[in-house]
């Protein structure tokens, strides 16, 4: 009865684990960012998804549930404003949090992108204290 018990818990473990694990789509051209990023996400226990560009990212949001964008500003193809604004558009994501990452120091950018539906603003180069602060307090 005792091995049934570790067994059944072990299950329950899992299937918390597996389906209340926070998702997180991490959207940068650089691919250095994204790995230090995902690294960072993934010590704390986040699924982590990616894409290099805002058109790539969109094909992440097909039906599948994400808890979290953390995205670049300027990129190639469609940057993060664009893909701020498109997401938005988009029923079964439109109050998914988002936070942007960037080098960009423009106010007029800032306000922009605030103005777009972003619920963060984080700094490059930040500290990995402050960042996961802000993942966490973004996906309350």
């Amino acid at each position: 009865m005792k091995k049934r018990k570790k067994f059944v818990t072990l299950q329950i473990n899992f299937i918390v684990y597996f389906f209340m694990q926070k998702k997180i789509l991490i959207v940068d051209d650089f691919q250095n960012t994204r790995y230090v990023t995902r690294t960072a996400l993934e010590r704390e226990g986040y699924k982590v998804l990616e894409a290099c560009d805002g058109k790539d990212a969109l094909k992440h949001f097909n039906g599948q549930g994400i808890d979290l964008v953390i995205t670049d500003l300027n990129m190639p193809v469609m940057d993060g404003i664009t893909l701020v604004e498109e997401i938005k558009k988009l029923p079964l994501y439109r109050y998914v949090p988002i936070l942007l990452l960037t080098t960009e120091t423009s106010e007029a950018k800032k306000k922009r992108a605030f103005e777009a539906g972003i619920t963060g603003w984080i700094k490059k180069p930040f500290t990995f204290d402050r960042f996961l602060e802000m993942v966490k307090k973004a996906l309350k």
